[in-house]
């Protein structure tokens, strides 16, 4: 009955996540839910209210623009130059996303022919691998591991993957491991790239989301990434945005064009009223993101601590809503142990690829007193 790409796909990571938490519902377990980056936060009011207000005007009730309100676009392109100081073209080096998951979903089919490479870093974001194998692309692992901290090796890919290979995916600040990339190595991939002839695609939605003041960058702050590289980002985490939709990919112009060229194919835009909301988030006082900020380092702290207390290896990390612990075993098992002992609920590392297994992944978008309660509960993990 059904295609064999759907098939061939594993269950959605967060799918037998929820279906573990409901069961342990079930069974009257208060469960403190740590697995999903979604954030507890409210969107900041000012951007609700500008959403109200853009309802009412009947522009929106129409068929938005496929490439987005140029008013939003001009927005992305003007967050871009303070956030990073690079220019953009909003015109044609600006799309709007409905969320940039679904650009980054979309991005393969402009790009990868059956049986092309993309070049897909592991343990990693499911998305990449799975919007590849859709297109009827090969994804091939590039291994972020401890000892190259957790950048991926690219004297290690062959020769022979690389002649093939279309597109590279990244993710710095990186989901999930917290890990973040410094100007040396985008240096260097923005190099491979023009040698390879590689398509990178870089996804930086947590790029606003990093602590102790260690400011995150974006690839295209590197002279010549435009050349051969596009960025997504999203309103999600940065103005806790999440169920909004609303992003954009920026970057190479023809790149972006052919993004664009599918998704006119597949939707009809975002919603007007939530791009006229997104200008007013983008424009938003700095003091606002910092606000957020402060809320996320404080549980960082709490929870690093909890997790270094019970043995578990780990980096505080400089970025995201993530911690990233080694526990060195299964990490499906560790987690069953984790929601008996405990009932917190935390993700397999296994469920981000084969290179995540023997991890954990713990996120800190829960009240602060259930970060602290979480916190208190680990210590029956002390064996």
């Amino acid at each position: 009955m059904y295609a064999d790409r759907i098939k061939n796909l594993p269950p959605y990571l967060f799918a037998g996540i929820d279906k573990a938490k409901q069961e342990a519902r079930a069974r009257g377990v208060d469960v403190i839910d740590l697995s999903v980056g979604d954030p507890d936060l409210p969107t900041p009011d000012h951007i609700v209210q500008a959403l109200k207000q853009a309802a009412n005007d009947s522009s929106n009730h129409q068929y938005p623009s496929y490439e987005g309100k140029l008013a939003f676009r001009n927005a992305v392109a003007d967050w871009y130059k303070k956030t990073f100081d690079i220019d953009l073209d909003p015109k044609n080096e600006v799309l709007t996303l409905i969320g940039s998951k679904e650009g980054i979903a979309h991005a393969p089919l402009a790009f990868i022919n059956p049986g092309d490479v993309a070049l897909v870093p592991d343990p990693a974001y499911p998305v990449y691998a799975t919007a590849t194998a859709f297109a009827g692309g090969e994804p091939a692992i590039m291994p972020l591991l401890r000892e190259n901290g957790f950048l991926p090796d690219l004297d290690a890919i062959p020769a022979d993957v690389a002649r093939r290979a279309k597109i590279m995916f990244l993710n710095y600040p990186n989901n999930p491991i917290g890990a973040t990339a410094g100007e040396k190595f985008f240096r260097e991939l923005v190099d491979y790239a023009r040698d390879h002839n590689i398509i990178i695609m870089h996804d930086n939605p947590y790029s606003e989301i990093y602590y102790d003041g260690n400011r995150s960058l974006s690839i295209l702050e590197i002279d010549g990434a435009k050349d051969v590289a596009v960025e997504f980002h999203s309103l999600s985490k940065t103005y806790n945005m999440t169920g909004w939709r609303i992003g954009s990919v920026v970057g190479n112009a023809d790149v972006v064009a052919g993004i664009g060229k599918v998704k006119s194919n597949i939707d009809s835009g975002t919603f007007g009223a939530v791009q006229d909301a997104g200008i007013v988030a983008l424009s938003s006082p700095k003091e606002v993101v910092d606000e957020i900020r402060k809320v996320y380092q404080q549980r960082i702290e709490i929870l690093y601590k909890a997790l270094k207390d019970i043995g578990l290896e780990l980096e505080k990390p400089r970025a995201t809503l993530y911690l990233w612990a080694w526990v060195k075993g299964s990490s499906i098992d560790y987690a069953a142990k984790l929601l008996e002992r405990t009932g917190i609920v935390a993700t397999p590392g296994l469920g981000f690829g084969k290179y995540g297994e023997g991890y954990m992944r713990f996120s800190i978008t829960r009240e602060t007193k259930r970060v602290e309660e979480a916190a208190r509960r680990l210590e029956k993990m002390k064996d």
